[in-house]
């Protein structure tokens, strides 16, 4: 009856936090088990009262100071200057700009809304279709959640106790060799269109007048990768450090952030931090009521009677969490999974707890791109006003180059712990 009213619930399209909430009234009422509500709020706010979690709004604060600062749109300016006078520059800058700004938001959906209103329509002007500008820009969306910071690492980090540096640190290589096959895969389908393909005029007289804006704020991930990388900051800190100076460049440098434009950028942060945070705790909450029902250990054994190789095991999961991850926001799929199947991965199978969360928040993420839940997918098609039958198709290269990366992430550990 609890996974009736789940998949009935999810169907109305409620939002996935409340679906959650309601599911586990429903279990406690036909269980009559009501006198146990008594315990939801205290499991509920247990779930987020962690200092790590502190860096999910500061990052979200970051992307909004990027955004109304001109920041991002700096980014891009500086890609585009050095890169004009090469063929297929816009597809290159588009991919390198969402590279960069994956080191600062963490969040794919925000990256992926800035990108599709600063990117698509300069690629329209230059001849690139809707649908291929659209499809490139969604896609790199998928950066955001693997190059650090991202908030799906974050949030793996405190459900299974593992550093968030170590996790920070794991996303570097495999988001790089994500990249060079978006890359690879960007200039093949262009040279293929033959309208695909002029270089554009440059957009300044001086390239490096034009670049260093984008240089300085550039700064801004260096801070944060490399702050964490070295020991220097914990993800938390860097946060922080990384709000001090965009801005500083927001404001006395460039002097698009002004002392009016705070209050909104409060606000903006404290509603999106709401979201996540509200969902933590109601995945808190519902996974709890699946341990209560014994999911977990029964789960566990069901997959160990499938194989005893960590290989395979590995690829099971993957295969359930694509599934998973079509119906299920990443985030809250996260929260309600990885209890149950990391200590079947760590304990059964001796995996690497920060190689199996590379593996499961890569999946987790293809979700994004994969109807019919898809939000990277919807918000690009809607603010680019492309069909979503049309979008998913055009994505659907970029999603399997995803997947042979996390094959990559399965089959070579080194590959994230390469330092």
């Amino acid at each position: 009856m609890t996974g009736l009213s789940f998949l009935v619930l999810l169907g109305t399209g409620m939002p996935i936090a409340f679906v959650l909430i309601a599911t586990t009234f429903v279990f406690l009422y036909m269980a009559d088990r009501l006198p146990v509500l008594d315990a939801v709020p205290q499991i509920a706010f247990g779930s987020v009262e962690t200092f790590d979690l502190l860096a999910i709004p500061l990052f979200v604060m970051l992307g909004e100071i990027m955004n109304e600062g001109g920041l991002t749109r700096r980014i891009f300016r500086a890609a585009r200057a050095w890169l004009t006078r090469v063929r297929h520059d816009l597809p290159l800058v588009n991919l390198i700009a969402n590279l960069a700004l994956a080191a600062i938001m963490g969040s794919a959906t925000a990256q992926i809304a800035v990108m599709s209103r600063t990117v698509v329509p300069e690629m329209e002007k230059a001849g690139y279709g809707r649908g291929y500008s659209t499809a490139i820009t969604a896609a790199a969306g998928l950066l955001g959640p693997i190059i650090p910071p991202s908030m799906i690492l974050i949030i793996f980090g405190v459900i299974a106790q593992v550093s968030i540096a170590d996790m920070f640190r794991a996303g570097i290589v495999p988001g790089l060799i994500l990249f060079a096959l978006m890359l690879g895969l960007t200039l093949w389908q262009a040279s293929r269109n033959q309208t695909h393909g002029a270089a554009t005029r440059p957009v300044e007289t001086s390239r490096i007048k034009a670049s260093l804006p984008g240089l300085a704020t550039m700064l801004i991930p260096f801070v944060i990768v490399g702050g964490i990388s070295f020991g220097v900051f914990t993800p938390t800190e860097s946060a922080a450090v990384a709000i001090v100076v965009a801005l500083i460049l927001g404001g006395p440098v460039f002097r698009d952030l002004t002392w009016k434009s705070l209050p909104a950028i409060l606000d903006r942060t404290v509603q999106n931090s709401a979201i996540v945070l509200f969902l933590i705790m109601a995945a808190k909450v519902f996974g709890w009521v699946l341990t209560f029902n014994q999911i977990p250990q029964a789960v566990a054994a069901f997959i160990a009677s499938l194989t005893q190789d960590p290989t395979i095991f590995m690829i099971l999961v993957m295969l359930s969490l694509v599934a998973v991850g079509m119906f299920l926001d990443g985030i809250a799929a996260l929260i309600i999974m990885v209890p149950i199947l990391l200590p079947v991965a760590t304990a059964t199978y001796g995996i690497d707890p920060v190689q199996f969360g590379i593996m499961v928040s890569m999946t987790l993420v293809l979700g994004l791109l994969t109807p019919p839940v898809g939000a990277g997918l919807y918000i690009a098609a809607a603010i680019s006003e492309v069909p979503i039958t049309r979008l998913s198709k055009l994505v659907a290269p970029y999603v399997l180059a995803s997947v042979l990366v996390i094959f990559i992430v399965i089959l070579f550990p080194w590959v994230v712990r390469p330092f």
